[in-house]
């Protein structure tokens, strides 16, 4: 993780925070509270929706932009509080890489406040900073789930299925026969090393018989 992090206050205008995001070249920021625990994420895409609604010189006034449970807002009034997602999703500083990438795979991600036990803001994990602990080639990946989990783990023939791996992703197609053996195979290639995520695409019986 990163430990030197640019932070901003629930009270950080827009505009700051524009300048921001200009001066550090990052694409998003924690937001603390007074004693320094994370509260919220506020990112670059958030300020874009409400400098999206702001009207064109000499047109008619846009909308304000709208987001669930929120006021409406224009730039002169956001503030970061106002922008932030809430609660941020964060990780402990003992979190495994793993867990992190899949967290960030999951929610669409680019990066991951670091807490400490009391919620204070330690660190900042982002996806280059998780997929660099990833660096094993896909195909080394590959031929493990194929010949060391399939073949010799299950005594099944890896030609009954398709295993692609993309960036430490683990696609799994196929017929296993039965959900039992299905879902045996893809937790074990979960626990790979190297392994980002697994998506199960396996065919599985009718449970109705029909």
């Amino acid at each position: 993780m990163t430990t030197e992090v640019v932070a901003v206050r629930a009270g950080t205008s827009y505009r700051e925070m524009a300048a921001m995001f200009r001066k550090h070249r990052v694409s998003g920021f924690p937001v603390v509270d007074d004693d320094g625990k994370v509260v919220g994420v506020v990112s670059e895409t958030d300020l874009l929706a409400v400098q999206a609604a702001a009207p064109e010189p000499g047109a008619h006034p846009a909308p304000r932009v709208w987001h669930p449970h929120r006021k409406q807002l224009t730039v002169d009034q956001a503030t970061a509080g106002d922008l932030m997602t809430h609660p941020a999703v964060t990780v402990g500083p003992d979190e495994p890489a793993r867990n992190a990438a899949r967290l960030m795979h999951a929610l669409k991600l680019q990066r991951l406040p670091v807490v400490d036990s009391g919620g204070h803001l330690a660190g900042i994990v982002s996806r280059s900073d998780v997929l660099a602990v990833f660096s094993r080639p896909d195909e080394e990946i590959r031929r493990e789930v194929t010949q060391d989990v399939i073949a010799d783990g299950f005594f099944t023939d890896p030609a009954r299925f398709t295993v692609t791996v993309q960036d430490g992703i683990v696609t799994l197609e196929g017929a296993p026969g039965s959900a039992v053996l299905g879902a045996g195979i893809a937790d074990q290639v979960r626990h790979l090393e190297g392994v980002v995520d697994v998506r199960d695409r396996f065919t599985y019986p009718d449970a109705s018989g029909s």
